[in-house]
């Protein structure tokens, strides 16, 4: 029994020394007061929220990752979505008024930018970057949540570091924002829906996880003298709270439903569905519809072997599923030709980033080996070593270059290295400068030309 008190008090320690979130914690007054001047949304605040929204639509217009990242940093999104957590956490009804307009401005001041820069940009192409804001998957709750615990323990430090840009970066708010607007403005509601609702599960996850953060680091809740007037701003957040969270509840619940049934979906394709001297070119799951595609191609599957697999479907969960199996591309068989370009465009993608990469490898390496025979590895910290230890040097000049040994045809590389000077140097000082020019550059030898 003495045995497991300590291990057990071992345990406790050790745990309360490296988890303990108060260890440098930041005077509470400061982080509070830091995320309300973040929730304020007007002049400044909201012509850089007009800005970032520009850029993040540009981003996503040209499917671009690294302008949409720029867009995420300058954003100034996460301060209404963190202040609605901290209000709540702390009993502050007239911060989270604040928060919900400025929550509510923002959403509308962001969408209406995306919207007026979709419907006056020549490029309407959708791109890849559009399309992975269109339909939320459990990961992007995961990763809300997480970002936004990461953020609110963040600011409640001392040493902050650079975890709030990064937890802009990860939990993406802006993006969702400019394709709900590209929805609008190209007519698909589907987009907006499917950007909208991503935007919103985002936003209350963070929310969240701002107000698991303020209890779990205990900040004072705000007290009344009207005992009458708490008792009523209470009932007023927990009403609002449940407002908010029901939906998010009811939409999560149907995001983690879905993320199984694709799971499942996947597994049964890859195990039920694999048959010698076929392959499958291309797959189709959809959630709504309950149905699976597939695409297959090579030696033809007996259609008792595919009943089979249909059978087979209660196994993986996937009740009330239609199996439907293309094969061959017949006139007969109504193939998805878009399925197939999409597969044949993502191979021609992958391996055109393959050769890139290849080619950027080769690239380095040829110039290096030029900067090596161009004699760009002279820099000016060398110029200045040999002016200090060679007082008479004006100019100096280091190349590489082939010389051929002529009665054996063998090629030899050769550095030179050509040095002006104010007067002729002893020959002492000659065989000193060539000593320490063949240690600088690293040659074998070096053939010196003084001028």
């Amino acid at each position: 029994m003495k045995l497991d008190s300590k291990r057990n008090f071992l345990v406790r320690k050790f745990l309360k020394e490296y988890l303990d979130l108060h260890r440098s914690k930041e005077d509470e007054q400061v982080t509070v007061e830091y995320i309300r001047n973040g929730v304020e949304f007007k002049g400044t605040n909201l012509w850089i929220l007009i800005f970032a929204t520009v850029i993040a639509s540009l981003g996503l217009n040209v499917n671009s990752t690294a302008v949409i990242i720029g867009a995420m940093l300058i954003s100034p999104l996460m301060g209404p979505t963190m202040g609605i957590g901290l209000s709540i956490g702390l009993n502050d009804f007239e911060l989270m008024k604040r928060s919900l307009k400025s929550y509510a401005v923002t959403t509308l001041f962001s969408v209406v930018t995306a919207t007026l820069y979709f419907l006056f940009t020549p490029l309407d192409e959708v791109q890849s970057e559009l399309l992975a804001r269109t339909s939320p998957s459990i990961y992007d709750v995961f990763i809300a949540l997480m970002g936004g615990l990461a953020g609110i323990v963040a600011l409640a430090t001392k040493e902050k570091g650079n975890v709030i840009p990064g937890v802009a970066i990860a939990t993406a708010l802006m993006p969702p924002l400019c394709t709900a607007g590209f929805g609008l403005a190209t007519g698909n509601l589907l987009y907006f829906l499917g950007a909208f609702y991503l935007y919103f599960i985002n936003s209350v996850f963070i929310s969240l996880a701002t107000y698991i953060g303020v209890r779990l680091m205990r900040f004072e809740r705000k007290q009344f003298v009207d005992k009458e007037r708490e008792r009523i701003v209470k009932r007023y957040i927990v009403w609002i709270t449940i407002a908010t969270m029901c939906p998010a509840v009811y939409l999560t619940y149907n995001i983690v439903r879905e993320t199984f049934y694709q799971t499942s979906a996947n597994r049964f394709i890859t195990q039920e569905l694999q048959f010698p001297d076929s392959q499958i070119l291309s797959r189709d799951i959809s959630y709504e519809k309950r149905e699976i595609r597939v695409v297959l191609v090579g030696k033809e599957i007996p259609e008792n072997q595919i009943v089979e697999a249909r059978n087979r479907l209660d196994k993986y969960s996937l009740d009330n599923t239609k199996l439907v199996v293309f094969q061959g591309l017949g006139n007969n068989n109504a193939v998805d030709i878009s399925n197939i370009k999409s597969m044949v465009m993502e191979d021609f993608y992958h391996n055109s980033e393959r050769q890139l990469s290849a080619q950027r490898v080769e690239l380095d390496s040829i110039k290096r080996a030029l900067d090596a025979f161009s004699g760009s590895q002279v820099d000016l910290r060398m110029g200045k070593e040999m002016k200090v230890l060679f007082p008479m040097v004006k100019t100096l000049s280091v190349s590489k270059s082939l010389q051929m040994l002529i009665d054996s045809a063998r090629m030899d590389t050769v550095t030179f290295a050509i040095v002006g000077c104010t007067h002729a140097p002893s020959a002492p000082e000659k065989r000193k400068m060539n000593d320490w020019l063949k240690a600088r550059t690293g040659a074998d030898k070096v053939h010196l030309i003084v001028e």
